[in-house]
C-alpha cells in the first residue's frame, strides 16, 4: 500500500525524468567520427547542454561546438560553447548564437559532420529572424502564440516560417558537410519537425499554412510580419530537398518512454499502471475534468483497472490565457482536477513538465489530493476564482503543494498521474 500519496507521485515522476538523462540517452546514439575533417556539434534546448556535455564524454578525435540552452540549464563543457538565452519569448542572446551557429555550419563542406543535438525548448532559443524581420517581431509573434491556445504543431508552423534556421534551414545552410541530428523529443506523437520546430529536419508546412493559423486564432502581428508571411518568399526545404540529402535524425528519448519508466515504478510499489496515451493534448482545464472521470471510474466500478492504479498520460495541454494570474498548463490542470474531484477520497493528481518549468514559471506544476479544496477554504482561497484567473500557480504555492525541481536538463513534455487507491 501507498503510505505517502504525494511523495510516490514525486518520486514517480523522479524517475520518469531520470529516464530521459541525456547522459543515457544521447551516448548510444553518436555517430563514428573517424574520418571527417571537421566534427561540429550544435544544439539547442532545454536539454542541450546536458546533451552536449554527454557527447563531450564520449567523442573521440577533434571536434568544436555551439549549443544554445534556457538560462539555468547550463551543464559543465570544455570543447562546446554553450550560450543560455530567453525562453519561451526569445532574446538578443538567443538571436546572436543562432546566426552565430548558421555561420558556422555554413563554412563546412564535403568531408564533415555536424552532429546536431535538438530538444524541446529550441524554437524560442534558435531565435534568428527571417531577412527582412528583427528579434522585436519574433517576440510579439511567440507572445501571441503563447496567449491564444495553439498547440506546438501549430505554433511551429508559424515559427518556422518566420526564422533564418528553423525548418530544415540550419541543416541546408550545413550542405554538402554530413549532419546528424540526435533528438530528445516533446512533441506528442514524436514528429521531429516540430522538436524546436526541426531544424534539421524537411518542413510539409507552408506559408499558407501559417496564414490559416494566425486568421484563425486572429493573432495581432506586426505589421512587418504580415507582409513576410502573405509574401511566402524563401519557402523552407521540403521532403526531397538535395540540401537535405545527407541529414539523419535519430530520437534519443521521447515521452512514452518516460511513461513506461514511471509506470515501472509504480508496478515495483504495488500500483496497477494504465498508459492511457503519450500525446493528449487540449485545454488543460477540460484534460482535467476528463482524466478526472476515468479516474472516478476506476475508484467505483474498477474500470479499466482495479485500484490501486495510476493513470498515466503525456502529451501537452495548452491555456488559452483569459485572467492575469501566474500559471501553465500542469496546474491548471491539476486545479481543473481538483474542482472536478470535489474531494473524493482516495484519489491524488498530479501533473509535471518534465523539464521542471510549467509556462514560464520555475514550477514543474502541482499536486492535488482529496484535502486540497478544503485547505484551501482554509485559507480563504477559491479554487474557481483562481482557475478563472489562470492562477494555478500561485494557488498550489500557497497550500505548499506546487512541484518545485530546479532544471532538470531534460524534455520528455507532460507526465500526468491520477493515483486512484482504496478507501
Amino acid at each position: 500500500m501507498v503510505a505517502n500519496p504525494q511523495q510516490f507521485l514525486k518520486d514517480m515522476f523522479t524517475a520518469s525524468v531520470e529516464a530521459a538523462d541525456p547522459m543515457l540517452c544521447v551516448p548510444r546514439h553518436l555517430p563514428d567520427t573517424s574520418g571527417y575533417n571537421r566534427v561540429v556539434v550544435v544544439g539547442a534546448g532545454k536539454a542541450a547542454a546536458s546533451m552536449a556535455e554527454a557527447a563531450e564524454k564520449h567523442l573521440t578525435g577533434p571536434f568544436e561546438g555551439l549549443v544554445i540552452t534556457r538560462y539555468g540549464y547550463t551543464a559543465p563543457c570544455e570543447k562546446i560553447e554553450v550560450v543560455e538565452a530567453a525562453h519561451p519569448v526569445p532574446d538578443k542572446a538567443g538571436a546572436d548564437a543562432a546566426q552565430r551557429m548558421i555561420d558556422l555550419v555554413s563554412e563546412l563542406g564535403e568531408g564533415d559532420l555536424v552532429i546536431a543535438l535538438v530538444s524541446g525548448g529550441g524554437s524560442s532559443l534558435l531565435s534568428a529572424p527571417a531577412p527582412g524581420l528583427t528579434l522585436e517581431d519574433k517576440q510579439a509573434v511567440n507572445r501571441e502564440l503563447l496567449r491564444c491556445g495553439a498547440n506546438i504543431r501549430e505554433m511551429n508552423t508559424v515559427r518556422r516560417h518566420i526564422s533564418a534556421i528553423k525548418g530544415g534551414r540550419l541543416a541546408a545552410a550545413a550542405h554538402p558537410a554530413k549532419v546528424h541530428a540526435i533528438m530528445i523529443s516533446d512533441i506528442p506523437g514524436d514528429d521531429m519537425g516540430a522538436i524546436a520546430s526541426g531544424p534539421t529536419v524537411a518542413d510539409p508546412t507552408t506559408f499558407d499554412d501559417a496564414m490559416e493559423i494566425v486568421t484563425r486564432y486572429k493573432l495581432n502581428l506586426p505589421a512587418s510580419v504580415m507582409k513576410h508571411l502573405q509574401a511566402g518568399v524563401d519557402e523552407s526545404p521540403k521532403p526531397g530537398d538535395p540540401a537535405l540529402s545527407n541529414v539523419t535524425n535519430v530520437l534519443a528519448a521521447t515521452p512514452l518512454q518516460s511513461l513506461q519508466a514511471a509506470a515501472d515504478f509504480a508496478r515495483k510499489n504495488g500500483v496497477e499502471p494504465i498508459i492511457l496515451s503519450d500525446a493528449i493534448e487540449g485545454e488543460s482545464s477540460e484534460a482535467g475534468k476528463v482524466l478526472s472521470g476515468v479516474a472516478l471510474s476506476v475508484k467505483a466500478h474498477g474500470l479499466p483497472v482495479s485500484a490501486p492504479a495510476v493513470i498515466l498520460s503525456g502529451g501537452e495541454t495548452t491555456v488559452t490565457i483569459k485572467g492575469d494570474g501566474s500559471g501553465g498548463p500542469n496546474a491548471e490542470l491539476t486545479l481543473s482536477a481538483a474542482l472536478t474531484l470535489q474531494g473524493e477520497a482516495g484519489i491524488w493528481v498530479m501533473a509535471c513538465d518534465t523539464d521542471g518549468v510549467d509556462g514560464a514559471r520555475e514550477i514543474a506544476g502541482a499536486i492535488a489530493g482529496p484535502d486540497t479544496l478544503a485547505k484551501a477554504e482554509a485559507k480563504g482561497l477559491s479554487a474557481r476564482k483562481a482557475l478563472a484567473n489562470n492562477d494555478a500557480h500561485n494557488f498550489f504555492e500557497a497550500l505548499g503543494d506546487g512541484v518545485v525541481t530546479g532544471p532538470t536538463h531534460t524534455n520528455v513534455n507532460d507526465l500526468r498521474a491520477f493515483l486512484v487507491l482504496p478507501s
